[in-house]
């Protein structure tokens, strides 16, 4: 069995990030979307808002075989204790390639994880600070959002 560990903060999760997991529910039997914590960054909305939207949207796409989780710490760490065979990482353009190369070398030489890169589709072009700037400015996101994310986000205004 290969289960795959698909990490992000997913905040919010975009229809590039869907994409990522329609194409990984694909290829792979699991699918494990992990709801990371980054220092780094401040999140906009609540790891619990953001769970279940995205699994609202699991079950809007039919997609059986993925599942969502919140977890603390590496990622490599999380996906070990899920059994997980690779990591999965979406890629928007060339900046997206030269970080996240950078990322899969650290994470394989602490984990032996190995990261396969899945294209963000359509919508390359839109990030979730993108989305946020937008929505911070009245614009409507709704075509860049699956409709449960989409639907999660406006009521938590």
């Amino acid at each position: 069995m290969k289960n795959v560990f698909y990490p992000g903060s997913f905040d919010p999760f975009t229809n590039g990030h869907l994409h990522v997991v329609k194409t990984a529910s694909e290829i792979f039997e699991n699918v494990i979307i992990g709801i990371g914590y980054n220092i780094q960054k401040k999140r906009r909305f609540s790891n619990t808002l953001m769970k279940e939207a995205i699994e609202n949207t699991l079950k809007d796409e039919n997609i059986s075989n993925a599942e969502v989780i919140v977890y603390d710490g590496l990622s490599v760490d999380c996906a070990k204790k899920y059994d997980c065979s690779y990591l999965i990482r979406g890629i928007r353009h060339d900046m997206d390639y030269q970080f996240e190369e950078n990322l899969a070398q650290i994470n394989e030489e602490l984990s032996g994880l190995d990261t396969i890169y899945i294209r963000s589709g359509a919508l390359s072009f839109i990030s979730s600070s993108t989305i946020m700037e937008l929505i911070q400015n009245n614009k409507d996101v709704g075509k860049y959002l699956p409709k449960s994310i989409y639907k999660a986000i406006k009521n938590d205004k």
